[in-house]
């Protein structure tokens, strides 16, 4: 498991909601429900190397893709203070590649930031669990004539 792949588990990997989680590359791949798919990924924001945000895109496995939102760290967490004298301002949290190796630039998260980017991504996610259980209720109740 790669650098990346081991930071989306510690986000994804206790998920309620994103079920047969796949991790590859930068990305995890999981089921909603029903015909819906997610897609969670780092991304950079404009500099290269620099993953400064995650993606999450809800995927219709026969339509494609229905929706999805970008949320970068510093949104979420803010601008982290470190006891680096270089950073006296602080920091906004991102992965950096450099030399073909990932990782944390100045501020590495705690199991805090890591359950507040989940507790998001969750309700993002939520709100197309709900969609799925709403139409599977609704194909229920068309088959029993009621």
């Amino acid at each position: 498991m790669n650098f990346f792949e081991s930071e989306l588990k510690k986000i994804m990997g206790d998920s309620a909601i994103l079920k047969d989680q796949k991790y590859v590359g930068r990305m995890c791949y999981g089921t909603i429900g029903g015909d819906l798919r997610a897609r969670v990924e780092f991304v950079t924001l404009g500099v290269s190397d620099h993953y400064a945000g995650i993606k999450a895109s809800v995927i219709n496995r026969k339509e494609g893709v229905v929706d999805s939102i970008l949320l970068q760290f510093s949104d979420i967490w803010g601008k982290q203070k470190v006891s680096n004298p270089n950073f006296k301002e602080g920091v906004n949290p991102h992965i950096w590649t450099d030399s073909g190796k990932s990782d944390w630039y100045v501020f590495r998260p705690g199991a805090a930031e890591y359950q507040k980017v989940a507790d998001t991504l969750e309700n993002y996610m939520s709100v197309f669990q709900d969609m799925v259980m709403a139409q599977a209720e609704q194909d229920c109740t068309i088959q029993m004539g009621t």
